[in-house]
C-alpha cells in the first residue's frame, strides 16, 4: 500500500467533526513534500564537505528537522488547532525559503545543490497552499 492511499485511508476513519477543517488532500501534499524536502536535505548536508559549507550544511540540517517535526504534526489531525498550526506553517515556510536561497548560492557546485534547493521551494509552496486552505473560522 503506498503512502497516500494509507493516510487517506487513516484519515477517513477521523471523525470530521473532530477535525480542524482545511483542504485534506493539500495536508497530504504538504506532509509528502515535507518528507521529501527533509529527505534532500538530510543527503545535502552529508554532501557538504567543503570548508566554505558549514551555513550551508547547518542550514540543511535545521531544515530537515523542521520538516520532521511538521510532518509528524501534521500526522496527528484530531490533535490540530489552527493558531499553533499556522505559526508551524508560517515557520517552516520561511526555514524552507532560507534552505533554498543557501543551497541556490551553492547550485553551480552540484546538481545535488540544486535538486535540494528546489525541495525545499516545493516545501514552501505546499505550505503555502495548505495555509491558504484553512478555514478563517478555524483560527
Amino acid at each position: 500500500m503506498d503512502m497516500k492511499t494509507m493516510m487517506s485511508g487513516m484519515m477517513a476513519e477521523a471523525p470530521a467533526d473532530m477535525m480542524m477543517p482545511m483542504d485534506q488532500a493539500l495536508m497530504q501534499a504538504c506532509m509528502e513534500a515535507c518528507m521529501a524536502c527533509e529527505q534532500a536535505c538530510t543527503m545535502c548536508a552529508d554532501m557538504d564537505m567543503g570548508a566554505n559549507m558549514a551555513m550551508c550544511r547547518s542550514m540543511c540540517m535545521s531544515c530537515a528537522d523542521m520538516c520532521h517535526a511538521m510532518s509528524r504534526m501534521m500526522m496527528r489531525p484530531m490533535g490540530m488547532q489552527a493558531a499553533p498550526m499556522m505559526a508551524m506553517l508560517q515557520a517552516m515556510k520561511a526555514m524552507a525559503m532560507a534552505c533554498h536561497a543557501e543551497c541556490m548560492a551553492h547550485a553551480e557546485m552540484s546538481e545535488a545543490m540544486r535538486m535540494c534547493a528546489q525541495a525545499c521551494m516545493d516545501c514552501a509552496d505546499a505550505c503555502d497552499a495548505l495555509m491558504a486552505s484553512m478555514q478563517p473560522s478555524a483560527m
